[in-house]
């Protein structure tokens, strides 16, 4: 039973989703401030989080950066909806996913589905079809070790949240081929819940910034303008 931490000031939100989770199977945690919920949190980690963005004491993007200064584990955000800027914001930071308010709490559902079976996926036996019995992936500079959800770039560490790491390996699987948008939503989304081109983007870029952490002249992620991305092995 995976353990979901939700996180809101809302009470009839907290109510609602989590006896909807809790029909689904899931035990739930709830949390009416990003203070309380990382105090907790410093206990005992869950398998997944859903975040309000605005919230007293501790909003969503503090809790997050927090967060991601000690674990990858998946992270939804739950946006108003005019924080475009903030669900863009967010994605940069580190979370995998967001859902606006309103929400269909069945949508909600079908996205923590996907991003816990996406997290097995990578836990778990997995087999990359391109790696052979290793299951580690090496191009060029790159090294990325599904069963360890483990990646580095020329010897340095790079840590990857769940999108991410999808992401870099479907690109890294086929260097010099390019993957269009939709391409890349089927690897990183379930069929059923729907993304914007700006919803990879922005994973995109976030994607780069942590590479160029490890090394200032990382440009092996090509971006075509109107097409998509390519990785290219160096």
């Amino acid at each position: 039973m995976s353990k979901i931490a939700l996180v809101d000031d809302d009470r009839n939100i907290l109510t609602s989703v989590s006896m909807t989770l809790e029909a689904e199977g899931f035990e739930v945690e709830t949390y009416n401030d990003g203070q309380a919920a990382l105090d907790a949190f410093n206990k005992k980690l869950p398998d997944m989080a859903v975040l309000d963005i605005k919230m007293p004491r501790m909003d969503g993007m503090d809790l997050l950066q927090r967060l991601r200064q000690k674990t990858q584990m998946p992270v939804i955000f739950l946006t108003s909806k005019d924080d475009e800027i903030d669900e863009v914001l967010g994605l940069r930071m580190g979370a995998d996913d967001y859902v606006k308010k309103p929400f269909s709490q069945r949508l909600l559902v079908e996205r923590i589905r996907a991003l816990l079976r996406r997290q097995e996926a990578i836990e778990g036996d997995v087999t990359n079809a391109t790696t052979g019995d290793t299951k580690v992936m090496e191009r060029g500079e790159l090294r990325m070790d599904p069963l360890r959800h483990a990646v580095s770039w020329k010897g340095n560490d790079v840590s990857l949240t769940v999108t991410e790491f999808l992401l870099l390996q479907a690109l890294a699987q086929r260097p010099g081929f390019v993957k269009s948008r939709d391409q890349l939503m089927d690897v990183a989304y379930d069929d059923q819940v729907y993304v914007d081109d700006r919803t990879i983007d922005s994973h995109i870029k976030r994607l780069r910034k942590k590479m160029r952490v490890a090394d200032s002249d990382f440009s092996a992620i090509e971006t075509l303008y109107g097409i998509g991305y390519r990785y290219n092995e160096e």
